[in-house]
């Protein structure tokens, strides 16, 4: 109440500090219009807006009294005066520069002015006729409603001018990514193309210095990640104290920080086994493409066929040979056994006539020896027979053991860890 009263009835001192205000407030837009141009524009208007709302209430609720009539007329001459200069200012900024007549926010200034004249007549006119007291609120309805519709139209625009920057924004930096892509693409393509075209080094000596490249960054990396670990260290550990420090009274929150530390030990723990892994997967990698290649599962399928195939004909081969070893065995078995009958008919048949004739009877020795001496030849052939197979076996070992490849070394190892392991036995057995 008491600064409304203060408003309704000031004193001399109040005016003289009003005044004093709008002289100070001038002389800032003035320098403001200088340098920047638009926004002395709003900041004169938010002022005059809301002196004018201020006037408007206190005509409104006072019409019936004189002395804020008299008042009124008082700031009403002095709004009048800021307004001739304002006029004359908006007019050097105009003829200074002509292209803010397009900017959206300089035509809502000029239509917040001109409300703003057209406001303050009607509140003049409105304190001269004290007895209408509807007529002056419907115009306040007016002089209200007016502004905010210009205001929401205006607020659209910006927003609409807002969102058609950021898109363009967008747009850009997309634009700059994508040319930063290609601009690397295309510096690729041109290394590879000088080394292709190179006639001083061969092509093996790209490669070559690639591989130094890269084992040099790997070991500026793990430098790096080791100078990181000895800054890290000290500054985690002060971390650890000072959180042990500060939630120290608060067992609530040493439960969570102990939580937090072994999710954070986890992570640690997953990261490393992840590196660990990688690292295996590259020298996995690596071994791998050192290997020679090995053929195609197609040209294995075409292998087993032709063996199967191979393998049927060897069967019908053996099972061909078996029948002609069998009926070659039936055939000396029965050429045997009528030799054995026939030297059995000639033997009895002979020694019967041997005894009867000297002469008979050294025919009889005679075939006696001839027999014995058949047999002998007999068993001399199969004994060669047997030998001759042997040989031949014997030949084929020992193609197959001059065909390996006979490591020293490797067996001077071996033969080194037979012995560490048979003395190892022997002193468990002394001791047992």
């Amino acid at each position: 109440m008491y600064c409304l009263r203060q408003f309704l009835y000031p004193s001399e001192e109040d005016l003289h500090k009003l005044v004093r205000f709008l002289v100070e407030k001038l002389s800032t837009s003035s320098e403001a219009v200088k340098f920047s141009g638009e926004k002395d524009v709003g900041l004169r208007q938010e002022f005059k807006e809301d002196n004018f709302g201020k006037v408007s209430e206190s005509v409104t609720q006072n019409s019936d009294n004189e002395e804020v009539d008299q008042n009124l007329q008082k700031v009403e001459a002095i709004l009048k005066d800021l307004r001739v200069d304002e006029l004359s200012e908006s007019s050097e900024f105009k003829a200074g520069d002509a292209a803010v007549v397009h900017d959206p926010l300089r035509v809502h200034d000029i239509l917040q002015d001109e409300l703003f004249s057209e406001s303050t007549a009607e509140v003049v006119d409105s304190s001269g006729a004290s007895g209408h007291e509807e007529t002056a609120h419907q115009k306040d309805e007016h002089v209200s409603t007016c502004p905010k519709e210009t205001n929401s139209k205006i607020q659209y625009e910006e927003e609409d001018l807002l969102c058609q920057e950021k898109a363009l924004k967008e747009e850009l930096s997309a634009n700059t990514l994508q040319m930063q892509h290609l601009e690397e693409e295309f510096e690729l393509w041109k290394a590879a193309a000088d080394m292709a075209f190179d006639e001083n080094h061969p092509m093996e000596f790209f490669p070559e210095q690639l591989n130094k490249r890269i084992d040099a960054k790997k070991h500026n990396i793990l430098e790096l990640e080791l100078q990181w670990d000895a800054v890290r260290e000290p500054i985690e550990e002060k971390k650890r104290s000072l959180e042990e420090h500060l939630y120290a009274n608060i067992p609530e929150a040493q439960e969570k920080l102990q939580k937090l530390r072994e999710i954070e030990l986890e992570t640690q723990l997953t990261s490393s086994e992840i590196r660990k892994r990688e690292e295996e997967h590259l020298k996995l990698a690596a071994d791998f493409k050192k290997q020679p290649e090995v053929a195609s599962r197609r040209s294995y399928i075409e292998r087993i066929k032709e063996i199967t195939k191979n393998s049927g004909k060897l069967d019908s081969d053996i099972e061909r040979i078996l029948r002609d070893t069998r009926t070659l065995q039936l055939e000396s078995n029965s050429i045997q056994e009528s030799l054995h009958r026939t030297y059995a008919v000639i033997d009895e048949i002979v020694f019967r006539e041997a005894k009867k004739d000297t002469d008979r009877g050294q025919a009889y020795r005679l075939l006696t020896s001839i027999h014995d001496s058949f047999e002998q030849i007999s068993e001399k052939i199969l004994t060669t027979d047997r030998i001759r197979r042997e040989i031949a076996d014997l030949e084929k070992k020992l193609a197959g053991v001059s065909s390996r490849s006979l490591n020293e070394d490797k067996l001077q190892a071996d033969l080194d860890a037979i012995m560490k392991e048979n003395e190892y036995l022997e002193q468990q057995i002394q001791y047992d």
